[in-house]
């Protein structure tokens, strides 16, 4: 994994790109957490969203979960193969299962953000 991403407590990533955006994805621990996935809901390109903002959803058989936005800004693409190659989460998660790409209002907003080991701290907290 890229050592500029950044983790919400949530379980989203988010990477910032060389072209000033930033790609978004959900943790592997998250789509473990998650088993079977069976649906997800992207949201629009060009809806604007807040940092801690739901963007959409992703469904498993035992639950679904409001996917939440790292970053505040506008949402300039989505992963419009995801919702038809749920599989891809499981595998790659952090490239191929990316989610959306947000052009971020203030690129510092990702300092806020956990880093690999402080997330990694986090995952060894949480109950299993």
């Amino acid at each position: 994994m890229a050592a500029e991403m950044r983790f919400a407590k949530s379980h989203e990533w988010v990477r910032p790109e060389p072209s000033g955006l930033a790609t978004v994805g959900v943790s592997a621990y998250a789509v473990e957490a998650l088993t079977d996935l069976v649906f997800m809901q992207l949201p629009a390109v060009g809806r604007r969203v807040k940092a801690g903002e739901s963007f959409g959803e992703i469904e498993s058989v035992k639950a679904v979960s409001d996917l939440y936005s790292p970053v505040s800004g506008e949402i300039v693409e989505v992963n419009a193969a995801l919702p038809n190659a749920l599989e891809t989460l499981g595998k790659d998660p952090y490239n191929a299962g990316w989610i959306i790409r947000i052009r971020p209002d203030d690129p510092k907003e990702l300092d806020t953000l956990l880093d690999q080991s402080a997330y990694d701290a986090l995952l060894k907290s949480q109950p299993h």
